[in-house]
Protein backbone atom coordinates (compact mmCIF):
# COMPACT_ATOMS: atom_id res chain seq x y z
CA UNK A 1 0.00 0.00 0.00
CA UNK A 2 1.27 3.26 -0.88
CA UNK A 3 1.73 5.81 1.85
CA UNK A 4 1.34 9.56 1.61
CA UNK A 5 5.33 10.56 1.68
CA UNK A 6 5.25 8.02 -1.51
CA UNK A 7 2.65 9.57 -3.41
CA UNK A 8 4.06 13.20 -2.96
CA UNK A 9 7.36 11.57 -4.72
CA UNK A 10 5.53 10.33 -7.36
CA UNK A 11 3.46 13.58 -7.85
CA UNK A 12 1.71 13.94 -11.18
CA UNK A 13 3.38 15.79 -14.06
CA UNK A 14 -0.05 17.88 -15.11
CA UNK A 15 1.27 19.44 -17.79
CA UNK A 16 2.25 15.79 -19.26
CA UNK A 17 -1.10 14.52 -18.41
CA UNK A 18 -2.78 17.09 -20.18
CA UNK A 19 -1.07 16.53 -23.14
CA UNK A 20 -1.30 12.67 -23.08
CA UNK A 21 -5.50 13.50 -22.75
CA UNK A 22 -5.04 16.25 -25.40
CA UNK A 23 -3.70 13.58 -27.85
CA UNK A 24 -6.39 11.15 -27.09
CA UNK A 25 -9.03 12.78 -27.26
CA UNK A 26 -10.50 11.84 -31.20
CA UNK A 27 -9.91 8.09 -30.63
CA UNK A 28 -10.43 7.43 -26.57
CA UNK A 29 -14.02 6.46 -27.10
CA UNK A 30 -12.59 3.43 -29.47
CA UNK A 31 -11.02 1.58 -25.53
CA UNK A 32 -12.23 3.75 -22.91
CA UNK A 33 -14.70 0.30 -22.10
CA UNK A 34 -13.56 0.12 -18.59
CA UNK A 35 -14.16 4.02 -17.75
CA UNK A 36 -17.79 3.22 -19.42
CA UNK A 37 -18.78 0.54 -17.39
CA UNK A 38 -17.78 1.89 -14.09
CA UNK A 39 -19.08 5.34 -15.16
CA UNK A 40 -22.41 3.22 -15.78
CA UNK A 41 -22.66 1.52 -12.49
CA UNK A 42 -21.76 4.99 -11.04
CA UNK A 43 -25.11 6.13 -13.10
CA UNK A 44 -27.09 3.46 -11.90
CA UNK A 45 -26.26 4.51 -7.96
CA UNK A 46 -27.90 7.12 -8.42
CA UNK A 47 -31.09 5.49 -8.78
CA UNK A 48 -31.01 5.07 -4.80
CA UNK A 49 -30.69 8.93 -4.88
CA UNK A 50 -34.10 11.34 -3.94
CA UNK A 51 -32.08 13.94 -5.94
CA UNK A 52 -33.23 16.70 -8.13
CA UNK A 53 -30.69 19.31 -8.79
CA UNK A 54 -30.25 22.16 -10.71
CA UNK A 55 -26.77 22.62 -11.46
CA UNK A 56 -24.68 19.38 -12.40
CA UNK A 57 -20.65 19.25 -12.56
CA UNK A 58 -18.74 16.63 -14.14
CA UNK A 59 -15.27 16.62 -13.12
CA UNK A 60 -13.06 14.89 -15.64
CA UNK A 61 -16.19 14.96 -18.21
CA UNK A 62 -13.66 13.38 -20.64
CA UNK A 63 -15.32 12.83 -23.91
CA UNK A 64 -18.64 13.98 -22.41
CA UNK A 65 -20.27 10.55 -22.29
CA UNK A 66 -22.06 10.92 -18.64
CA UNK A 67 -22.27 14.34 -19.25
CA UNK A 68 -25.02 13.70 -22.10
CA UNK A 69 -26.26 10.67 -19.77
CA UNK A 70 -27.00 13.30 -16.45
CA UNK A 71 -28.53 15.21 -19.07
CA UNK A 72 -30.67 13.00 -20.35
CA UNK A 73 -31.78 11.30 -16.53
CA UNK A 74 -32.35 14.91 -15.19
CA UNK A 75 -33.61 17.12 -17.74
CA UNK A 76 -34.37 20.15 -15.58
CA UNK A 77 -30.73 20.39 -14.87
CA UNK A 78 -27.72 22.71 -15.78
CA UNK A 79 -25.01 20.39 -16.44
CA UNK A 80 -21.57 21.36 -16.68
CA UNK A 81 -18.32 18.96 -18.21
CA UNK A 82 -15.09 19.76 -16.80
CA UNK A 83 -11.49 18.80 -18.14
CA UNK A 84 -8.12 19.78 -17.90
CA UNK A 85 -7.87 19.12 -21.97
CA UNK A 86 -9.60 21.43 -23.95
CA UNK A 87 -9.74 18.62 -26.99
CA UNK A 88 -11.75 16.59 -24.87
CA UNK A 89 -14.35 19.21 -23.83
CA UNK A 90 -14.39 19.63 -27.59
CA UNK A 91 -15.58 16.12 -28.26
CA UNK A 92 -17.97 16.54 -25.41
CA UNK A 93 -19.57 19.94 -27.13
CA UNK A 94 -20.51 17.31 -30.11
CA UNK A 95 -23.39 15.64 -28.07
CA UNK A 96 -26.43 16.68 -27.43
CA UNK A 97 -29.03 18.55 -29.76
CA UNK A 98 -28.72 22.09 -30.73
CA UNK A 99 -30.77 23.20 -27.49
CA UNK A 100 -29.20 21.40 -25.12
CA UNK A 101 -25.30 20.65 -25.69
CA UNK A 102 -23.49 20.87 -22.74
CA UNK A 103 -21.87 24.03 -20.92
CA UNK A 104 -17.89 23.42 -20.60
CA UNK A 105 -15.00 24.45 -18.44
CA UNK A 106 -11.66 23.58 -19.12
CA UNK A 107 -10.13 23.56 -15.48
CA UNK A 108 -8.78 21.55 -13.22
CA UNK A 109 -10.33 20.12 -10.24
CA UNK A 110 -8.15 21.14 -7.94
CA UNK A 111 -9.06 24.98 -8.54
CA UNK A 112 -12.25 24.95 -9.76
CA UNK A 113 -13.26 28.45 -11.32
CA UNK A 114 -16.54 28.01 -10.00
CA UNK A 115 -18.01 30.11 -7.34
CA UNK A 116 -19.08 29.03 -3.61
CA UNK A 117 -21.93 26.75 -3.10
CA UNK A 118 -23.26 26.96 -6.91
CA UNK A 119 -23.78 23.02 -7.97
CA UNK A 120 -25.84 20.65 -6.42
CA UNK A 121 -24.33 17.10 -7.44
CA UNK A 122 -20.41 16.58 -8.32
CA UNK A 123 -20.22 13.54 -10.48
CA UNK A 124 -16.67 12.15 -10.80
CA UNK A 125 -15.61 9.21 -12.79
CA UNK A 126 -12.09 7.95 -12.77
CA UNK A 127 -10.59 11.74 -12.94
CA UNK A 128 -9.28 12.26 -9.02
CA UNK A 129 -6.12 9.10 -9.15
CA UNK A 130 -4.42 12.45 -11.53
CA UNK A 131 -4.99 14.63 -8.52
CA UNK A 132 -1.72 15.55 -6.60
CA UNK A 133 -3.65 16.49 -3.40
CA UNK A 134 -6.59 14.87 -3.01
CA UNK A 135 -7.27 17.55 0.66
CA UNK A 136 -7.06 20.42 -2.39
CA UNK A 137 -9.54 18.56 -4.37
CA UNK A 138 -11.70 17.74 -2.02
CA UNK A 139 -12.16 20.97 -0.37
CA UNK A 140 -12.65 22.76 -3.95
CA UNK A 141 -15.81 20.36 -3.96
CA UNK A 142 -17.14 21.13 -0.55
CA UNK A 143 -16.65 24.89 -1.44
CA UNK A 144 -19.03 24.50 -4.79
CA UNK A 145 -21.05 22.19 -3.64
CA UNK A 146 -24.57 24.00 -2.09
CA UNK A 147 -25.45 22.41 1.15
CA UNK A 148 -26.86 19.80 1.40
CA UNK A 149 -25.12 18.66 -2.13
CA UNK A 150 -24.23 15.35 -3.46
CA UNK A 151 -20.96 14.46 -4.39
CA UNK A 152 -20.30 10.96 -6.08
CA UNK A 153 -17.15 9.78 -7.45
CA UNK A 154 -14.98 6.97 -8.65
CA UNK A 155 -11.18 6.57 -8.75
CA UNK A 156 -8.44 3.61 -8.81
CA UNK A 157 -6.77 2.04 -5.86
CA UNK A 158 -3.29 0.72 -5.19
CA UNK A 159 -4.03 -3.17 -7.01
CA UNK A 160 -4.67 -1.23 -10.36
CA UNK A 161 -2.42 -2.81 -12.59
CA UNK A 162 -0.70 -5.05 -10.13
CA UNK A 163 0.80 -7.35 -12.95
CA UNK A 164 2.49 -4.31 -15.29
CA UNK A 165 4.43 -2.84 -11.96
CA UNK A 166 5.07 -6.20 -10.73
CA UNK A 167 6.67 -7.14 -14.67
CA UNK A 168 8.40 -3.66 -14.70
CA UNK A 169 9.68 -4.42 -11.04
CA UNK A 170 11.32 -7.50 -11.98
CA UNK A 171 13.40 -5.16 -14.99
CA UNK A 172 14.38 -2.26 -12.99
CA UNK A 173 13.60 0.00 -9.95
CA UNK A 174 11.92 2.93 -12.04
CA UNK A 175 8.83 4.18 -12.07
CA UNK A 176 6.70 3.15 -14.91
CA UNK A 177 3.36 2.70 -13.89
CA UNK A 178 1.31 5.68 -12.08
CA UNK A 179 0.54 5.37 -8.41
CA UNK A 180 -2.83 4.80 -6.86
CA UNK A 181 -4.25 6.07 -3.44
CA UNK A 182 -5.47 3.71 -0.88
CA UNK A 183 -9.58 3.51 -0.46
CA UNK A 184 -9.04 4.11 3.19
CA UNK A 185 -6.74 7.40 2.39
CA UNK A 186 -9.41 8.84 0.57
CA UNK A 187 -11.97 8.21 2.88
CA UNK A 188 -9.72 9.97 5.37
CA UNK A 189 -9.00 13.20 3.01
CA UNK A 190 -12.77 13.38 2.52
CA UNK A 191 -13.36 13.40 6.26
CA UNK A 192 -10.59 15.99 6.19
CA UNK A 193 -12.94 18.25 3.97
CA UNK A 194 -15.65 18.10 6.33
CA UNK A 195 -17.77 16.61 3.62
CA UNK A 196 -20.52 14.70 5.88
CA UNK A 197 -21.48 11.00 6.08
CA UNK A 198 -18.73 9.65 3.62
CA UNK A 199 -19.55 6.04 1.94
CA UNK A 200 -16.42 4.06 0.74
CA UNK A 201 -16.61 0.81 -1.34
CA UNK A 202 -14.40 -1.12 -4.09
CA UNK A 203 -15.07 -3.51 -6.78
CA UNK A 204 -12.15 -5.51 -8.90
CA UNK A 205 -12.46 -5.85 -12.33
CA UNK A 206 -10.40 -7.72 -15.01
CA UNK A 207 -9.52 -6.79 -17.91
CA UNK A 208 -7.59 -9.20 -20.73
CA UNK A 209 -5.31 -9.32 -23.50
CA UNK A 210 -3.48 -11.68 -26.34
CA UNK A 211 -0.33 -9.96 -25.54
CA UNK A 212 1.04 -7.22 -22.78
CA UNK A 213 1.34 -4.79 -25.86
CA UNK A 214 -2.21 -4.41 -26.54
CA UNK A 215 -2.24 -3.11 -22.86
CA UNK A 216 0.14 -0.69 -23.46
CA UNK A 217 -1.34 0.41 -27.10
CA UNK A 218 -4.78 0.96 -25.29
CA UNK A 219 -3.27 2.79 -22.08
CA UNK A 220 -1.68 5.32 -24.70
CA UNK A 221 -4.60 5.28 -26.34
CA UNK A 222 -6.58 6.45 -23.34
CA UNK A 223 -3.81 9.00 -22.49
CA UNK A 224 -3.56 7.10 -19.67
CA UNK A 225 0.10 5.89 -19.54
CA UNK A 226 2.77 6.77 -16.67
CA UNK A 227 2.99 10.95 -16.21
CA UNK A 228 4.23 9.99 -12.96
CA UNK A 229 7.51 13.15 -12.40
CA UNK A 230 9.97 10.83 -11.69
CA UNK A 231 9.39 8.48 -14.51
CA UNK A 232 12.23 7.93 -17.25
CA UNK A 233 12.45 10.35 -19.90
CA UNK A 234 13.03 8.89 -23.54
CA UNK A 235 12.51 6.12 -25.10
CA UNK A 236 12.79 2.44 -23.15
CA UNK A 237 15.06 0.38 -24.86
CA UNK A 238 13.87 -2.58 -26.25
CA UNK A 239 15.68 -5.03 -24.44
CA UNK A 240 14.21 -3.42 -21.23
CA UNK A 241 11.39 -3.70 -23.10
CA UNK A 242 11.21 -7.23 -23.80
CA UNK A 243 12.10 -8.16 -20.50
CA UNK A 244 8.97 -6.87 -18.65
CA UNK A 245 7.03 -9.10 -21.60
CA UNK A 246 8.57 -12.05 -20.71
CA UNK A 247 8.09 -11.21 -16.85
CA UNK A 248 4.01 -10.43 -17.54
CA UNK A 249 3.79 -14.06 -19.09
CA UNK A 250 3.74 -15.64 -15.35
CA UNK A 251 0.84 -14.04 -15.06
CA UNK A 252 -0.88 -15.67 -18.24
CA UNK A 253 -4.01 -17.57 -17.14
CA UNK A 254 -4.32 -21.58 -17.65
CA UNK A 255 -7.99 -21.53 -18.12
CA UNK A 256 -8.19 -19.17 -21.15
CA UNK A 257 -4.35 -18.64 -22.22
CA UNK A 258 -4.74 -14.59 -21.85
CA UNK A 259 -3.05 -11.94 -19.68
CA UNK A 260 -5.06 -10.54 -17.05
CA UNK A 261 -4.75 -6.65 -16.22
CA UNK A 262 -6.64 -5.90 -12.87
CA UNK A 263 -7.99 -2.78 -11.67
CA UNK A 264 -9.60 -1.72 -8.11
CA UNK A 265 -11.99 0.51 -8.57
CA UNK A 266 -12.76 2.62 -5.64
CA UNK A 267 -16.45 4.38 -5.67
CA UNK A 268 -17.30 7.17 -2.79
CA UNK A 269 -19.38 9.37 -1.81
CA UNK A 270 -20.31 12.00 0.71
CA UNK A 271 -22.67 15.02 1.32
CA UNK A 272 -21.73 18.80 1.64
CA UNK A 273 -22.64 19.80 5.23
CA UNK A 274 -25.70 21.95 5.63
CA UNK A 275 -23.50 24.92 6.71
CA UNK A 276 -21.00 25.39 4.59
CA UNK A 277 -17.84 27.66 4.39
CA UNK A 278 -16.71 30.45 1.71
CA UNK A 279 -13.61 31.35 0.13
CA UNK A 280 -12.14 33.87 -2.01
CA UNK A 281 -11.61 31.63 -4.96
CA UNK A 282 -12.00 33.12 -8.35
CA UNK A 283 -15.69 31.82 -10.37
CA UNK A 284 -16.70 32.18 -13.56
CA UNK A 285 -20.49 32.76 -14.98
CA UNK A 286 -22.14 29.45 -16.00
CA UNK A 287 -23.73 31.44 -18.58
CA UNK A 288 -20.87 32.24 -20.26
CA UNK A 289 -18.96 29.37 -20.28
CA UNK A 290 -20.19 28.02 -23.76
CA UNK A 291 -19.08 30.60 -25.83
CA UNK A 292 -15.74 30.91 -24.09
CA UNK A 293 -15.33 27.08 -25.40
CA UNK A 294 -16.15 28.38 -28.41
CA UNK A 295 -13.70 30.80 -28.78
CA UNK A 296 -10.88 28.55 -27.29
CA UNK A 297 -12.11 25.87 -30.09
CA UNK A 298 -11.44 28.64 -32.75
CA UNK A 299 -8.15 29.52 -31.31
CA UNK A 300 -9.42 33.02 -30.61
Amino acid sequence: MPDRQHRINNRIDKGQARRAFSRAADHYDQVAVLQREIGQRMLDRLELVRLQPRVILDIGAGTGVATAALAARYRKARVVALDFALPMLQQARKRGGWLRKPRCICGDLEQLPLADHSVDLIYSNAALQWSNDLDSAFGEFRRVLRPGGLLMFTTFGPDTLRELRAAWAAVDNGSHVSTFIDMHDVGDALMRAGLADPVMDVDRLTLTYDRVGGLMRELKILGAHNVNSDRRRGLTGKGRLQAMQAAYEKFRRAQDGLLPASYEVVYGHAWAPEAGHRSNAPSISLDQIGSDLNRAGRGG
